[in-house]
């Protein structure tokens, strides 16, 4: 378990730099049917945003309801820490996903763009009737990706990272 508040912030800025460029050309990929029909100074544009909003989402967002969720779930006295971390991770993506599915879907879809400037006479409904079903696909898409990649790929590389950097 992470200590202190800094190793927190920390453990989570490596865990977003790694995540985000993972997951825009992942959707974007998604979106284009398939890796080398994504617009890379698009997907590049979009990464800015993205980490910003991802590491926001985890500092206050996703780290404080995915710890409280987990322990809810395993007392960390009668599991293994592997255990602990496994659940901590697993209630982070069940947080963090959905909620950076909605931005995903917001910033790809063009489907807010053209309900802030009106375009062809989009209105609160027809903004729900687009936003509503393309979130829930975008959800259900992403995670499994979300997922295992978090499992297998980046908190083991996270933590490796972070090890590397916090040698005691």
């Amino acid at each position: 378990m992470l200590e202190s508040k800094k190793e927190r912030l920390i453990y989570a800025l490596i865990t977003v730099m790694i995540t985000v460029p993972c997951f825009v050309f992942y959707c974007l990929s998604l979106e284009n049917s398939g890796i080398l029909n994504v617009n890379v100074s698009f997907a590049l544009s979009l990464i800015p945003i993205e980490f910003i909003l991802a590491y926001l989402s985890e500092i206050f967002i996703g780290s404080p309801l995915s710890v409280k969720l987990a322990l809810k779930a395993i007392n960390p006295k009668e599991y293994k820490p592997m255990i602990v971390e496994t659940a901590i991770i697993c209630a982070t993506v069940c947080i963090m996903c959905p909620l950076m599915s909605f931005y995903a879907t917001i910033l790809y879809k063009g489907i807010f763009p053209a309900f802030i400037f009106h375009d062809a006479g989009v209105t609160i409904g027809s903004f729900l009737k687009l936003l509503i079903p393309n979130f829930l696909q975008t959800v259900v898409l992403n995670f499994p990706f979300a997922l295992l990649g978090q499992l297998f790929l980046i908190q083991p590389i996270t933590r490796r990272i972070f090890k590397w950097i916090f040698k005691k």
